[in-house]
């Protein structure tokens, strides 16, 4: 009888996730999924949307087909704002933001109106570097340069690394950089740079120079001058790190924790109070994704690393970085000005 009673348990069991599978397939079959990029269209991070998006309904129950839609502004964080309070929360909406988004709400709790531990997240394609580069005929072709002479950087938004780490930069470290902010998208940043209107840029990804400007690179048109991270990417042997130039332990603690949104890189996820079933749907189908040939190959065209977290190793860094002392996180708010 015991035998027979584990058996029928385990019989419930199975039809019981037998149904869950089927609830999910029937929900997505016919469905259109949004996917919305906080940054205009053009730029690596929306490039990379793309072909996540391209990819999603291969695995996704009910195959349901995916779109990209763009809603630039503020770093990433109008669309955030926007999915986490207003939806919707059927799971019919994936947000692609950038890297300095779960980690909003320490820097700019003012503007960032959502709790990134409640948001669901899918996982993240890239762990990333990010570099200052200079135009070749800007004043300055060093970072050693930099704390001597002024560099004026283009930049989109406080919130976004080439507005933050530059800025960053002076108050911890004592560069001379001068922030210019407004930029649409990095596009647009570069063309400020060949019109003359700013010298560089103080930070952005490494694989988004490559992928958007590597001809630039190979005949030197811009040079990259310091690298953002917490380790020397391979491809810069012979460009110097920040983190070296940090004189004290609570310097390094500042720069850590900033350097979060470059280790969960390029993030997508699902607003808060997503049916659970749908999002477990959404995280293995992403999963599954950046284990797929063709999209790594494709990621490889865009000149794109992947190197994936999932969902719950996003969410376990966030953790642990909203355990940073309240001096560190008080202090780059101050830095920041967004208290």
């Amino acid at each position: 009888m015991k035998r027979m009673g584990l058996a029928a348990l385990a019989m419930l069991a199975c039809a019981h996730l037998q149904a869950r599978a089927d609830a999910v397939e029937d929900f997505y079959k016919g469905k259109t999924v949004r996917v919305v990029v906080g940054v205009a269209p053009g730029s690596g991070y929306d490039l990379n949307a793309r072909a996540v998006a391209k990819y999603m309904g291969k695995y996704l129950p009910g195959h349901p087909t995916f779109i990209v839609q763009n809603q630039p502004g503020s770093g990433s964080i109008s669309m955030t704002n926007t999915l986490c309070n207003a939806g919707p929360f059927d799971g019919t909406v994936i947000g692609a933001s950038f890297g300095g988004i779960p980690t909003a709400t320490l820097f700019t709790p003012s503007v960032a109106r959502f709790d990134p531990l409640k948001i669901n997240w899918l996982g993240t394609t890239n762990q990333e570097t990010h570099v200052g580069y200079v135009w070749h005929t800007a004043p300055v072709q060093s970072f050693d340069e930099v704390f001597k002479t002024r560099l004026l950087v283009g930049a989109q938004a406080p919130g976004v690394t080439q507005y933050d780490f530059p800025t960053l930069s002076n108050a911890v470290l004592g560069t001379r950089f001068k922030v210019v902010s407004g930029y649409e998208s990095t596009p647009a940043v570069h063309a400020a740079m060949e019109r003359g209107e700013v010298q560089g840029v103080g930070a952005s990804g490494w694989v988004t120079l490559k992928l958007l400007n590597s001809d630039w690179l190979k005949n030197g048109t811009v040079k990259p001058i310091i690298q953002w991270g917490l380790k020397k990417n391979p491809d810069l042997p012979d460009v110097p790190l920040a983190l070296d130039y940090a004189k004290t332990p609570e310097d390094r603690d500042a720069l850590k924790l900033m350097f979060v949104r470059l280790t969960i890189g390029r993030p997508f996820f699902m607003p808060p109070n997503t049916p659970p079933d749908r999002v477990a749907a959404m995280r293995k189908a992403f999963d599954a994704v950046m284990k797929d040939k063709d999209f790594i190959a494709e990621e490889a065209k865009l000149k794109l690393d992947v190197i994936p977290l999932d969902g719950d190793e996003v969410l376990g860094i966030l953790k642990e970085a909203y355990k940073t002392s309240p001096a560190v996180v008080e202090r780059l708010r101050k830095i920041l000005n967004t208290r």
